[in-house]
């Protein structure tokens, strides 16, 4: 139920909500992969701390999932293996996977402005072998959480940078950048190196 007071200035069609913002360039309407390479499996590998998000008969619902790096493995490049933690049993994103299998991962790496987005479906598995596979301090997740890739791309840095989350915080050697990430999920079709070397000046000035 809807209680907030009417909105004189609401945008409420597609056509009121383009015409507030420029049209996104050629890159990012075209960075998204269908899949996981060598560049993106190097950044899930080095994050510690992801959100899953997903939607249930309740709603939306987001998550925090957090481990050493690496606690996210990648199977092959379209598939990734989150382990279940143990928790509050709210099963809040458990459930919502059996309603709807669609989910949302946001990976983030301490340092990296950048942050690296994957979607797709979701099942739930207490397969042995995987459970062995992600058990941490002698204890084996209950379960296991698979995701069949559908799309990959990365999210540029101006809201870290903005916030000031990694402020004072050097970026780890061997995270892929930006540049590296954007040419393996359009395949080549930018010039990586090229994006990287004018990274730094267009977030200088384009953060605002």
């Amino acid at each position: 139920m809807d209680t907030l007071p009417p909105d004189p200035h609401a945008v409420t069609s597609l056509d009121a909500l383009e015409a507030l913002y420029p049209a996104p360039s050629e890159l990012v309407r075209t960075k998204a992969g269908d899949r996981l390479g060598p560049e993106s499996a190097a950044f899930v590998a080095a994050s510690p701390f992801c959100l899953l998000g997903t939607i249930g008969p309740a709603g939306p619902h987001v998550t925090p999932r957090g481990d050493a790096p690496g606690f996210v493995a990648v199977e092959d490049a379209r598939t990734l293996c989150l382990p279940d933690r143990r928790g509050n049993n709210r099963l809040d994103a458990l459930r919502d996977i059996l309603h709807d299998p669609r989910v949302a991962l946001l990976f983030l790496v301490p340092g990296v402005g950048e942050t690296l987005r994957v979607h797709g479906r979701a099942r739930i598995t207490t397969d042995p072998a995987r459970r062995a596979r992600h058990a941490a301090d002698g204890k084996e997740p209950t379960s296991v959480i698979v995701v069949s890739v559908e799309s990959v791309f990365m999210q540029c840095a101006k809201a870290l940078i903005r916030s000031g989350l990694w402020e004072g915080r050097a970026r780890p050697a061997g995270v892929p950048t930006l540049g590296r990430l954007v040419a393996e999920h359009t395949a080549g079709r930018h010039d990586g190196a090229a994006l990287d070397a004018r990274v730094a000046e267009t977030y200088r000035t384009t953060l605002y």
